[in-house]
């Protein structure tokens, strides 16, 4: 089985913090988005992983493409870097890696996790992952038969017909299929708002016959602003600790302070006189002094001072000295 993840995006709505980290590489409990979400698909799925492709900008660096490369070694595939070079929709960005458009295939957009079991139904050609949501008017929605099987696709629809919100995961029992498919939409040049889309494909290959099913999780992270990435590094870090992970790095000092768990608390970390979670991730080499944090997402090499601070995300290499209580700060930021 391939992985293909799609992760060329410039993840707006979440500047500053994607001005100088690409969204799918934030850390979340010291875990990229982009790694969690291969390493949850590894675990569910009930096949060996092969190759899997991160398709992203040149921008993004060598350094970048190094590890993201890593996340496909440690799960014991080949992993694989390609270029979508021009925003031209998500067909298009999916065709950039078209050799690994044959035999089983995952697609995987990296600005989501999930948690779930996976149960692949062999009768389908495909899968598409959805959870149910109080408001299908923002998003994708999947409408279905009495057979259980997808025979609708509707974007973002104005008045109700499914409250199954597409996911953006999806399994093709035969990637050659869909390559063919995404190939016609080029040769004809069918578009969406001028951009190659996948669910365009998606409706066409259901008219020729092809059985799509739903697959559905127990829960459903998005990572697209600053307010919900701070509720999805809650969720993880309840997740983490139920399942027993490290949640605490090394030469991490605690001088007369309190840490309130669920928390996550990256290596050479200080806390001085201050109170810290719960629900609160703390990069690489931060230093928390006459503080308290709560519910809260912080990055590598922040300094905090004088604080009281809940619901926040903020960059690397910040400094805040100051006393607010909803801030969104970027990298190098200063608040003194």
């Amino acid at each position: 089985m391939n992985i293909i993840i799609p992760m060329a995006g410039m993840g707006t709505r979440l500047r500053p913090h994607t001005l100088t980290t690409p969204k799918p590489l934030i850390p979340v409990a010291g875990t990229s988005i982009a790694e969690r979400l291969v390493r949850e698909i590894a675990k569910v799925m009930q096949q060996p992983i092969d190759n899997v492709s991160f398709i992203i900008k040149k921008q993004f660096g060598k350094k970048v493409e190094q590890s993201l490369l890593q996340i496909a070694v440690d799960i014991g595939a080949k992993g694989q870097i390609d270029y979508q070079t021009e925003a031209l929709g998500t067909a298009h960005a999916i065709y950039s890696a078209r050799n690994l458009l044959n035999g089983p295939v995952v697609v995987a957009y990296a600005d989501t996790l999930f948690k779930g079991s996976f149960d692949l139904d062999n009768q389908a050609d495909s899968i598409i992952w959805v959870k149910k949501v109080k408001n299908p008017e923002q998003f994708g929605v999947v409408q279905l038969n009495d057979k259980n099987e997808i025979e609708g696709f509707v974007e973002k629809p104005k008045k109700f017909v499914s409250d199954l919100a597409i996911i953006g995961i999806y399994y093709f029992k035969e990637g050659k299929v869909l390559k063919n498919e995404i190939r016609y939409l080029f040769d004809h040049n069918i578009t969406v708002g001028k951009e190659y889309q996948l669910t365009t494909a998606l409706e066409n290959m259901k008219q020729k016959g092809f059985v799509f099913k739903p697959g559905t999780v127990s829960d459903w992270m998005d990572f697209g602003n600053p307010k919900v990435a701070v509720e999805t590094n809650r969720k993880v870090l309840i997740y983490d600790q139920k399942e027993g992970k490290n949640m605490q790095g090394n030469n991490v000092e605690l001088i007369n302070s309190e840490i309130i768990e669920p928390c996550y608390i990256a290596e050479g970390v200080k806390i001085i006189n201050s109170t810290v979670g719960p629900f609160v991730s703390l990069g690489k080499h931060s230093i928390v002094e006459n503080s308290n944090i709560e519910n809260s997402l912080i990055q590598n090499h922040t300094q905090i001072k004088n604080a009281d601070i809940k619901n926040a995300m903020i960059g690397n290499y910040v400094k805040y000295d100051g006393n607010f209580e909803r801030i969104s700060l970027g990298d190098y930021s200063s608040l003194e």
